[in-house]
């Protein structure tokens, strides 16, 4: 009876994953655990059958998903206990945050810790009763053996399972009862962001850079609120700031053969990264490191940016004009692979001894190696270090580096490449796409400029499904109703994008999206629920307040209602963002690092705000003499719409009633909707800017 069972589960045909568009529940299409995707039949059939649940939720590029998979997933036995005693539904955390959220935080309440894979086992109405993240195949490292804890499960669930249920029940509406958001008491002022900076200062770690011991993530909201600082005249959130951007690249999280960086490092020293390379990530860096180069002028910044965003544009874009999820940390079986060297490596592939000898001291490369035996990149020695060791002069020492890396990359390329997760998803490309926005002005990229456009029309050519916006994109097809962060996320790079490329479309697309949200995720206590009114019903409806790797879509929904606000001249809206910000004062003074993305906003209500709007033929040289240094600096608290004259219909309402002086291009300085004279000459509008 076991070997004809073990039959039908090894084959392919009776795991309901094989139809779905994730790459991750792909990877798991041919287990012998009989998967199901989230869903009414999954859940049917546990209630019909008594069964409990085994929810794993995890993603394409995680080391330890790929590991646990495996060790336990693949393993014939353990896929027969599985089988026999549970209904087994995998989860694509990317496409499905709303689970992802409700059952991280009650394994985060029960446990104290997080993660993925997340491993959590409920009943057939969804409600949780245990869980964690990893479990070994044996016991170790204070973890219970994975097999250990389903024959446990299965015992209790056999045994007493009115006590499992009424547990569950009793957690169930612990989850359902998160106290909500409190008033902070006090109004937006300048003050609360320096209290907010002086906390943030207390935790920087100052020899390696960044916040916290290992692990230590970029943490580029945070670096993003430092710089607005920054920009108000605080030099030591400057330091902070660029003393982070600079120690982060130096490591080993940044690859320096091909652009981008890792998700995290491993290490408190930037050393050892976790290899996956994940979209948000890089486009967030990209922009923090653009807006360090505005407002520092330091050239490595810019370089920077522009390698994250060449990265971007080489290996995780669809041809279409999608950007993908990530890339894999493993290659053939092994974490880091496809990025690691050692020093015979680097000789076979660089003929001169010369240069493979300065490549090896520049990177720090040796035989011991810095990571399993082999070597992770990471610039070790200066230009002039370099110079006096080889006899060279230092002028020529990034040429020859350059040159060096461009043929390494080119070796690289022969190896087995880490896998791609190619779907598209909105909130993700929506951060990517406000980089190469704002890049594409900054830096009079043109490439980045179309690149945002070709994403932009990718978007709401493909990923509007009848008027409603959908979370993913694959193979041609959109799936999974859009939550918050995708509608709030989309609207801000689209106002990003229609301040490079003034086309109404963008701007209207951005307006309907706010008018979505509020119809649609609007909580009447105040906020927005993560998911839309008619979302599937779920244990209860998520509002994530806090910001994780990526912004909360409330902190970015805040955002959207200030900065429409200030193009339409609506103070409701105003109104209801600043009542957001109050409401969540406290958590931003005490937690800044895990509500940065609030900070900036907050720092953007306090303002002040200015208001630009340009008219003019946009190819005029005049109009653009008064765009290009609101480009190029970098200001953040400044909303610019530029446009020919007289405005087309559709756009904002701050380009009403304004026509042009002296008949050539114009610019009006405004704050809160009263302006200064109009001006022809970019001193005169820099001067306003100043007041």
């Amino acid at each position: 009876m076991q070997d004809h069972n073990r039959k039908i589960i090894i084959s392919p045909m009776s795991n309901h994953l094989i139809h779905e568009g994730s790459p991750y529940l792909l990877q798991h299409a041919d287990n012998p655990v009989d998967w199901y995707p989230w869903g009414a039949e999954a859940l049917e059939i546990a209630r019909r059958e008594g069964k409990p649940i085994f929810l794993s939720i995890g993603y394409a590029a995680c080391h330890w998903c790929h590991v646990m998979a495996h060790e336990s997933f693949e393993d014939p036995a353990t896929a027969t206990l599985m089988n026999e005693n549970f209904v087994s539904i995998k989860v694509d955390r990317e496409e499905r945050p709303d689970l992802d959220s409700i059952y991280m935080s009650f394994v985060v309440s029960t446990t104290g810790q997080g993660g993925w894979p997340l491993s959590v086992f409920l009943s057939s109405e969804g409600k949780p009763f245990y869980g964690g993240t990893y479990f070994p195949p044996v016991h170790r490292h204070n973890l219970p053996a994975f097999r250990d804890v389903l024959d446990t499960v299965v015992r209790l669930w056999r045994t007493d399972r009115t006590a499992i249920l009424s547990s569950s029940e009793n957690l169930t509406r612990s989850l359902q009862s998160r106290p909500a958001a409190q008033p902070g008491g006090e109004q937006l002022h300048p003050a609360l962001l320096e209290q907010a900076v002086r906390t943030i200062a207390q935790s920087y770690d100052w020899q390696d850079g960044g916040w916290g011991g290992a692990p230590k993530f970029p943490q580029p909201m945070l670096i993003e609120f430092l710089l607005r600082q920054g920009a108000r005249g605080d030099h030591g959130s400057l330091n902070m700031a660029a003393h982070a951007l600079r120690r982060m690249a130096q490591g080993g999280m940044y690859d320096v053969l091909g652009g981008g960086f890792a998700r995290y490092s491993v290490d408190s020293t930037w050393l050892t990264p976790h290899f996956e390379k994940m979209l948000y990530d890089n486009a967030q860096l990209a922009l923090v490191y653009l807006h360090a180069y505005q407002i520092m002028g330091e050239p490595t910044f810019c370089e920077l940016c522009e390698a994250i965003l060449d990265f971007v544009l080489c290996e995780m874009s669809h041809p279409a004009g999608g950007f993908y999820s990530s890339l894999d940390a493993d290659s053939e079986g092994e974490e880091g692979k496809y990025y690691l060297w050692t020093p015979h490596e680097i000789r076979s592939a660089v003929p001169d001894p010369q240069e493979a000898e300065l490549f090896i001291n520049a990177y720090g490369v040796s035989d011991q190696g810095n990571f399993e035996g082999r070597n992770i990149l990471k610039r070790t020695l200066t230009d002039e270090q370099l110079a006096q060791h080889f006899d060279l002069a230092a002028n020529s020492i990034p040429a020859r580096l350059a040159n060096l890396r461009k043929r390494l990359l080119e070796v690289r390329g022969s190896r087995v490449r880490p896998g791609t997760d190619d779907k598209v998803l909105v909130s993700w490309n929506s951060l990517t796409l406000a980089a190469f926005a704002e890049a594409g002005r900054a830096l009079e990229r043109s490439d980045y400029t179309q690149a945002a456009i070709r994403n932009a029309t990718f978007i709401l050519e493909n990923m509007l499904l009848d008027g409603r916006l959908m979370r993913s994109w694959r193979a041609g097809e959109a799936k999974h109703a859009a939550y918050l962060e995708d509608h709030a996320g989309l609207a801000l790079a689209l106002l990003s994008l229609y301040q490079t490329d003034p086309n109404p479309r963008w701007y209207r697309a951005a307006v309907n999206l706010a008018a979505e949200m509020l119809a649609h995720f609007s909580d009447p206590a105040g906020g927005f629920f993560d998911t839309r009114d008619d979302h599937e019903p779920l244990l209860y409806r998520p509002m994530e307040l806090q910001d994780n790797a990526t912004p909360s879509g409330n902190a970015q929904a805040a955002m959207v209602l200030l900065l429409l606000a200030t193009y339409e001249g609506r103070s409701d809206w105003r109104t209801l963002a600043e009542g957001m910000l109050s409401s969540n004062l406290g958590l931003m003074l005490r937690y800044p690092s895990a509500f940065a993305q609030w900070l900036c906003a907050a720092d953007f209500a306090v303002g002040p705000v200015h208001e630009v709007a340009i008219l003019g033929e946009l190819a005029d040289p005049d109009t653009q003499t008064l765009l290009q240094p609101l480009w190029r600096g970098y200001h953040p608290r400044l909303v610019l719409v530029a446009s020919p004259y007289p405005p087309p219909a559709g756009s904002p309402t701050l380009l009403s009633d304004r026509p042009l002086l002296n008949g050539k291009p114009t610019a009006y300085v405004c704050q809160r909707f009263v302006c200064q004279q109009p001006v022809n000459d970019p001193d005169e509008m820099l001067r306003y800017l100043s007041l």
